[in-house]
């Protein structure tokens, strides 16, 4: 079945064609853990997720790597700002290290309310800046690099394809950037590869190198880890637009100086979550997380329905009237799918000729760019179709909801809560948080393991932790 993505490299939609047959190399861009995910970000990670899960789909297997950044990543994409790992743990008044641990617990925490599927692997720029001296190395051998007041450049002027990705001029990338004035570049354009010579007197992640001791760069960390888990060839690299004009044009700038050919083949970027005043940024802390739309009430696969309704590759408006109504849609859907299981009835025969039809009909949407709206219309026709019996119904609703993790035909039931024992469950969660502060993470793991068993999850957020019944 043909596979088609519009490519942000060349403006085109472009049917993917595998660098190996029937497989698929895809790196995505992960969070920086310094706070929790916004709902903004954890839109990029659904879209990220769908596309996973189509491919699958469609018979693709799929090796998926992810980034965590969990060393200082400035506020600013192109090395101005405040670090931005330092200014979580001086918020938080813990040490950078526990900052990163925490965070990540809570973006995947995220993620697996979500229904996001884990990557296949996650690595942590911590544990590879071995990896990265060695890539910075061979672009310094290929005479890519130089090195002022103590730091080592990339010097894009060696490079010619520099604003290929963005399809802008070098002139419109430097007007349209953040970028402040550093006497020591050649080019206002050129990026840190490593810093020796921070502005940060105190930086507490640092580590040895040929140039000095210091920290890389963030644009380095993707591409070293990308290469050492997949290979120098990348059919599929994603991330948010925002990673467009800077992050991902000088991944692709760094990268193939250093292979000396073309490096990934298709790039795939999710468009904004925005509110009435514009996008969310978590620098000015003006965002929304998953826990809060659980504490006004809505499941975390409200969300997820929510952000299906929409192409991945326009804006989405949130509000939380839009929230609710499609809150409403999804209820609405799942109780006629609630009926359809009620009414199967242990002689009825699943007919594969007959539902291949509405396979290849979904399969087609999926194919075609991610076009999950009209997916979700195949769906509505499944369940209007006076000719399937229910099993053969069920059969396509949950063979569809491989790719969208609804969990369409699974009834959650109600727990009466005059049964649960809340003050037991806040002793264990005084216990937890205890553990975490004297980083006693299995402890911590014990606990929130011990009351999802009783069916209590764990949701943390900035104010604290909270409970739910699943």
């Amino acid at each position: 079945m043909k596979f088609s993505v519009y490519n942000t490299l060349t403006g085109l939609k472009e049917e993917v064609i595998p660098v190996e047959v029937g497989k698929i190399r895809l790196y995505t861009c992960g969070p920086t853990v310094y706070n929790y995910a916004h709902i903004g970000n954890l839109r990029t990670y659904i879209f990220e997720d769908v596309l996973k899960k189509s491919m699958e789909y469609l018979g693709l297997k799929v090796k998926h790597v992810m980034n965590i950044t969990d060393v200082g990543h400035l506020e600013s994409d192109s090395d101005t700002g405040e670090d931005k790992m330092a200014l979580g743990a001086i918020r938080e008044k813990k040490t950078v290290w526990e900052i990163a641990k925490f965070y990540e617990d809570a973006f995947l925490n995220d993620c697996q309310l979500l229904n996001i599927t884990v990557p296949t692997i996650i690595c942590r720029a911590t544990e590879h800046i071995e990896d990265m001296i060695n890539f910075i190395k061979v672009l310094e051998d290929k005479g890519f690099t130089y090195i002022a007041n103590g730091n080592v450049y990339f010097s894009i002027e060696r490079y010619p394809h520099y604003a290929r990705l963005a399809n802008l001029s070098l002139e419109e990338l430097e007007a349209g950037s953040r970028v402040d004035v550093d006497p020591f570049k050649k080019n206002p354009l050129d990026f840190v590869l490593w810093f020796t010579n921070s502005k940060f007197s105190n930086q507490i992640m640092q580590w040895k190198s040929p140039w000095g001791t210091g920290f890389p760069g963030w644009h380095i960390e993707c591409s070293a880890m990308s290469m050492k888990y997949l290979g120098d060839r990348i059919d599929i690299h994603c991330g948010g637009v925002d990673h467009i004009h800077v992050h991902h044009t000088n991944e692709i700038a760094q990268s193939e100086s250093a292979i000396g050919h073309k490096w990934v083949n298709y790039w795939m970027h999710g468009e904004f979550l925005v509110l009435d005043n514009g996008k969310m940024s978590k620098s000015s802390g003006d965002f929304l997380t998953l826990s809060r739309l659980i504490e006004e009430g809505y499941s975390p696969l409200d969300y997820r329905h929510f952000c299906l309704q929409s192409r991945y590759r326009k804006q989405l408006k949130f509000s939380f009237e839009s929230l609710t109504e499609s809150q409403k849609a999804f209820k609405k859907l799942k109780s006629r799918i609630k009926n359809i299981v009620e009414g199967k009835t242990n002689n009825e025969v699943v007919d594969k000729s007959k539902i291949k039809e509405y396979q290849d009909k979904f399969a087609t949407q999926i194919g075609n760019d991610l076009n999950i709206a009209n997916a979700f219309t195949v769906l509505t026709e499944v369940i209007k179709d006076n000719i399937l019996n229910n099993s053969e119904k069920i059969y396509l609703i949950e063979d569809f909801d491989k790719v969208f993790s609804l969990n369409l035909t699974i009834d959650e039931e109600i727990i009466n809560s005059d049964n649960v024992d809340e003050e037991y469950i806040q002793m264990l969660i005084l216990e937890r948080n205890k553990a975490r502060n004297e980083k006693n993470w299995v402890r911590a793991d014990e606990i929130r393991n011990i009351l999802l068993d009783s069916s209590i999850e764990l949701v943390d957020s900035m104010d604290g932790t909270i409970w739910k019944i699943i």
